[in-house]
């Protein structure tokens, strides 16, 4: 189990966020919701160590992850494997090696640095690309797949890390409705398959409720909401997100205001009775 106590990352006098206590149990798919600047991305990169807590601990089945250094902390973040919005692939490099690159924490440095992969982390690597249909992209360069073909395989080195726990930040950010469904299809069998705990930022209200079993909603860095997605009441959106509830519940913009003075308009006029 993932627990968090009084969770605090200050940067000046702002507290981007800001005592957050949770408890996240093994194999759940969490969505971690809010505004932009609410504080979500901070929270993950705080669980993955790549920004150290002002205040507050980390624990993973009773080992204080705040508390990690040097070797120890390298080997969390092969537990605690993290995906980015812009997939952070080199995209002079072919997909394999891309995905291969999952395995440092698992080869010797020698071997890793001279490309000298075995036969089983190559297996490996072929078979999480197969799993999110990438396996015929394997010899490809990187910079030449679309946004979500390059999630998938940022998905797929995750995997092959044989993580405990995949942190995914705004993974879907820049991608069409259609790449969308398959990257979180992809996190979704990562989830299911393979038991492996996910918390995922989220900017769409009706995508965490389609995907994620827990939703935790933050504000101004503070948690403000703890639940299902069934509980997440238009009222609560409002809460969160205020004026942009409509816009990530995926509801069409409320009609504008008649001008002042301006008589309404009537149905039956607009239709020419």
């Amino acid at each position: 189990m993932l627990v968090v106590e009084n969770l605090t990352r200050q940067y000046g006098a702002r507290r981007a966020v800001d005592g957050v206590s949770l408890r996240i149990e093994r194999g759940s798919f969490v969505g971690v919701i809010g505004r932009s600047g609410a504080g979500k991305s901070t929270l993950l990169r705080m669980l993955n160590r790549l920004a150290d807590p002002t205040e507050g601990r980390i624990l993973y089945d009773g080992l204080d992850v705040t508390a990690l250094r040097g070797r120890r902390l390298r080997e969390w973040r092969g537990r605690c494997a993290m995906i980015f919005q812009q997939f952070n692939l080199v995209g002079r490099l072919d997909v394999m090696t891309n995905v291969l690159m999952g395995r440092l924490n698992h080869a010797p440095a020698h071997r890793s640095l001279l490309k000298l992969w075995s036969a089983e982390d190559k297996a490996l690597a072929l078979a999480a690309l197969e799993s999110f249909d990438m396996g015929t992209f394997a010899a490809n360069r990187a910079d030449a797949l679309s946004g979500g073909q390059q999630q998938r395989v940022a998905i797929a080195r995750a995997l092959v890390q044989e993580p405990e726990i995949i942190l995914a930040d705004e993974p879907v950010a820049s991608l069409d409705p259609r790449n969308t469904r398959l990257v979180m299809d992809a996190l979704a069998e990562a989830n299911k398959r393979y038991g492996i705990t996910v918390l995922c930022n989220l900017h769409s209200l009706d995508l965490a409720r389609a995907y994620c079993d827990r939703l935790i909603g933050l504000s101004a860095g503070r948690l403000v909401f703890d639940g299902r997605g069934f509980d997440l009441t238009e009222d609560v959106a409002q809460t969160l997100y205020r004026l942009e509830a409509g816009e990530v519940m995926d509801r069409p913009p409320a009609p504008p205001l008649p001008e002042p003075g301006a008589q309404p308009v009537r149905a039956a006029a607009r239709l020419g009775a």
